[in-house]
């Protein structure tokens, strides 16, 4: 259940991510909300009318949606781009910027969800979980358990990137006797974690090297073939930034070839389609871009999206505003 919003603000917003019903119905009993899921590729001066167009106010995105100058130019009357996630690398805000139109996020909505996520995949990926789980259910109860697999007691965790989600991962993490050292362009002041400058130093040093980071050109493949050989054989890769961050072909022969571990991924740069040699490959772990996803998270993207659009109606300052 979303629970109830705020009262009704006379705010007309576009809403284009592939929200779950419930979620754009929570959202249209808090504006004006025109439904156009999924649609952002057919939106163009054509759509609608004009005079429907001049009306829009708020659209509401996402960092993977994304929205585009020549989108902002039809809609001559936008103030507020509101993405519904964390993310907002596809949102052109220096287009924004140069309209007056502001563009906010939702961060500290759905971490928690994430970072649990986040110990799961960590967990499934190093114990193989679809890899036995498969041969107990085929009959090879004793060949799956012949195998001695790795755990997340006491290991050691490197964390790329340490903001609201990576932070509550590493919190998990040290829950569980292990040692948690990141890299982030500068460090961090007053936390309890180690910063390596370097990332080839963290992932050699780590057991498990987790991605946490926003997509875009400046993090694109960040995580290569170079990455993966220094966190070597029995190193673990676990991304849930953007799919953007690893290279999967790199990622693809890594696992083949044995030169880590395993991985557990829930976002990949080709999604949804996944390519034949991570499909194949039995030491991966791969979720469909759904670790942000529970009541909760949801609940709370929603009245954030919401509290913003409020804020526009009564001129206050937004919160969480990005450009």
């Amino acid at each position: 259940m979303l629970g109830s919003p705020e009262a009704k603000v006379p705010v007309r917003a576009l809403v284009f991510p592939p929200l779950v019903d419930a979620a754009f119905a929570f959202l249209a009993e808090g504006c004006e909300a025109t439904d156009l899921r999924n649609r952002l590729g057919e939106f163009d001066a054509a759509f609608m009318p004009a005079a429907e167009r001049e009306a829009v106010e708020v659209v509401v995105s996402s960092g993977i949606v994304g929205f585009t100058a020549a989108q902002m130019d039809l809609l001559p009357n936008l103030k507020l781009i509101a993405s519904f996630s964390v993310g907002f690398e596809n949102i052109d805000l220096e287009a924004a910027a140069a309209r007056g139109i502001a563009v906010t996020n939702a961060p500290a909505t759905n971490g928690e969800t994430v970072a649990d996520h986040t110990i799961m995949l960590m967990m499934a990926a190093a114990r193989g979980l679809p890899e036995v789980m498969a041969a107990a259910r085929a009959g090879h109860w004793n060949e799956a358990r012949k195998r001695y697999r790795p755990t997340l007691n006491g290991s050691r965790v490197g964390m790329l990137g340490l903001g609201a989600i990576g932070a509550a991962i590493a919190t998990r993490a040290s829950a569980f006797n292990a040692t948690v050292s990141y890299t982030t362009r500068t460090e961090k002041p007053g936390v309890p974690y180690r910063h390596v400058p370097d990332l080839m130093a963290l992932a050699a040093e780590s057991d498990f090297l987790v991605a946490a980071i926003p997509g875009g050109p400046a993090t694109r493949h960040l995580i290569d073939a170079t990455v993966l050989d220094a966190l070597g054989p029995n190193g673990v890769l676990v991304n849930v930034g953007r799919g953007s961050v690893v290279d999967s072909q790199a990622l693809a022969t890594a696992l083949k070839e044995g030169r880590i571990h395993a991985a557990g991924v829930d976002v990949l740069e080709e999604e949804p389609d996944i390519p034949a040699a991570l499909l194949d490959a039995p030491n991966l772990v791969v979720t469909p871009h759904m670790a942000g996803r529970s009541p909760i998270g949801l609940r709370r993207q929603c009245e954030r999206a919401l509290d913003n659009i409020g804020r526009l109606r009564r001129g206050e300052p937004f919160v969480c505003r990005v450009g």
